[in-house]
């Protein structure tokens, strides 16, 4: 038995040395990037849980201006808790100027979007590829691209 805590005790230092050596200073140079993609699957659940809800509520997803503003309700209310989350977790803004900010952010997220509508079309319709691996591919270029909008566009520092 003792031998087995000594076991478990010495796993804990190594995963601790292991740690402070590496990752540590992983994290603290990625800081940022790592907080984008952890906001980003947030992001994600507030627009399939508003979806949802609004679905399963609300609206009936098979009238198809039901289905559409279900849509556009559940990317306001992502756009939304995306740009607040990003706002100050990732790139912890100072901009006094918050309608602008957000009118910017909000406009660079309405380029994506066409974007990612524009990708899907080429993909799917015009080059045959399954939908379904198109928006993994769409999905990847969008979230650099909102990526680097953000930092250099929205939220960039004087």
């Amino acid at each position: 038995m003792v031998s087995i805590l000594q076991e478990h005790k010495d796993i804990e230092i190594y995963l601790f040395l292991l740690y402070n050596l590496f990752m540590k200073d992983f994290i603290k140079k990625n800081r940022e990037i790592i907080m984008y993609l952890i906001i980003g699957v947030l992001t994600t659940l507030v627009s399939l849980g508003s979806y949802y809800l609004i679905t399963l509520r609300l609206l009936n997803s098979n009238v198809p201006l039901e289905l559409a503003v279900a849509n556009i309700v559940s990317w306001i209310c992502a756009v939304t808790f995306a740009y607040f989350t990003n706002r100050i977790f990732v790139f912890k803004s100072k901009n006094k100027n918050k309608f602008k900010e957000a009118s910017k952010f909000y406009l660079s997220r309405i380029f994506t979007l066409l974007l990612d509508i524009l990708i899907m079309f080429l993909m799917v319709n015009l080059l045959n590829i399954n939908d379904r691996i198109s928006k993994i591919v769409v999905q990847i270029i969008v979230t650099i691209g909102n990526y680097i909008i953000s930092k250099f566009f929205v939220f960039k520092s004087k």
